[in-house]
């Protein structure tokens, strides 16, 4: 019995050095950890934040007429270029029964009074030819009687104004003309022949009959978040992508940052503002998406490497990387760091370009 308990100890012994033999024999057949390195570059490095939004005109000027009733012709279309005045398109009044019915009754009351008046004159003047009354009484008498005749005029052509929209004498200014009152293309029409329309005054914003605007001086317009808000000031330059202009920036200024931000979507949006410098003859149509990079800060030509690439020390904070000194070697070095761009981070001390640096967090492919 115990020598059959030796011999199972003795084969557990030799069976178990054998498997630590085999095991370390795998380990050192196993290929050794190779490090891979890069070197510095020179590059230019941009910190920069994106802003959405789009492209509008600095200034939309809306048509509205000072009359109401329905588009009877209209003379131009979306894109047409017009110049301070050009004829956009005609109104066919509908007047109102009831100011209808007030303009005639007035005409006939200044009927009345003009009668009335005729026949004073009349009057005056037979005295005045006999030597009865004094010059004086009969230039009175004639004053009234021109003023009764101008009050009588008047209530016709309000009468026609009412009827129609227009009156003689009126030329140009008649209210059924739609005119533009400034320079610029049509950016839309937002009504068609035989649409109502509406005029504009102290209570109604009234009916928009066209949209101009000068399409050579554009706007940016966008949100940033609350977060990248505090990193920007007026005067930061731009570039503007737009996303149906392919290959193609436009250079911009921020001109404006809203003082109060507002919740959208759960976070807080600031509305930023940038005019275009429009270089070229590329046209940009209003309301295009864009997108505005604003550049923080720019380092032309600097020695620069992989953010990846850097270590921190868990003591001290202070960044480090590890260069190649020998064969499977490398040493501690700390660096200077400048801006980054959220790839590559400019070294501004502690490596040339010739330095090699141990990528020690790559991925490991599986």
């Amino acid at each position: 019995m115990k020598k059959s308990v030796t011999v199972f100890i003795l084969v557990f012994i030799i069976v178990t050095f054998a498997g630590a033999m085999y095991y370390l024999y795998s380990k050192n057949q196993e290929d050794p950890v190779v490090y891979q390195t890069e070197k510095p570059s020179v590059r230019t490095i941009v910190n920069k934040t994106v802003a959405t939004g789009s492209i509008i005109p600095l200034e939309e000027v809306l048509i509205k007429p000072n009359i109401s009733g329905v588009i009877e012709e209209i003379y131009v279309e979306g894109g047409d270029v017009l110049k301070a005045n050009d004829l956009i398109a005609k109104i066919k009044v509908i007047p109102n029964l009831a100011t209808l019915n007030q303009a005639k009754n007035a005409i006939q009351t200044a009927e009345i009074a003009l009668n009335d008046e005729k026949r004073r004159y009349n009057r005056q003047k037979n005295l005045f030819d006999k030597g009865v009354i004094s010059k004086e009484e009969m230039e009175r008498a004639e004053v009234t009687f021109k003023q009764a005749e101008q009050s009588y005029n008047a209530a016709k052509q309000n009468y026609d104004i009412v009827k129609t929209g227009s009156t003689k004498g009126l030329g140009s200014s008649a209210n059924t003309l739609i005119r533009s009152t400034v320079s610029g293309m049509v950016l839309e029409m937002p009504v068609e022949v035989g649409n109502q329309v509406i005029q504009s005054n102290n209570f109604n914003e009234g009916t928009t009959i066209a949209a101009l605007a000068d399409v050579n001086r554009m706007i940016f317009e966008g949100k940033v978040d609350e977060s990248e808000v505090g990193k920007i000031k007026e005067g930061y330059p731009l570039e503007i992508t737009v996303g149906a202009i392919e290959n193609a920036t436009f250079d911009a200024v921020l001109d404006y940052i809203a003082p109060k931000g507002k919740l959208e979507n759960g976070a807080i949006q600031f509305e930023i503002k940038g005019t275009l410098h429009k270089a070229d003859t590329t046209f940009i149509r209003a309301g295009l998406s864009a997108n505005a990079s604003i550049i923080l800060s720019r380092a032309d030509s600097v020695l620069s490497i992989k953010e990846a690439l850097v270590q921190f020390d868990e003591t001290t904070k202070k960044p480090f990387v590890e260069v190649k000194t020998g064969e499977k070697q490398f040493e501690k070095r700390e660096i200077a760091l400048g801006i980054s761009d959220g790839l590559n981070v400019e070294v501004k001390e502690g490596l040339d370009e010739n330095d090699e640096i141990k990528i020690w967090n790559k991925i490991k492919t599986m």
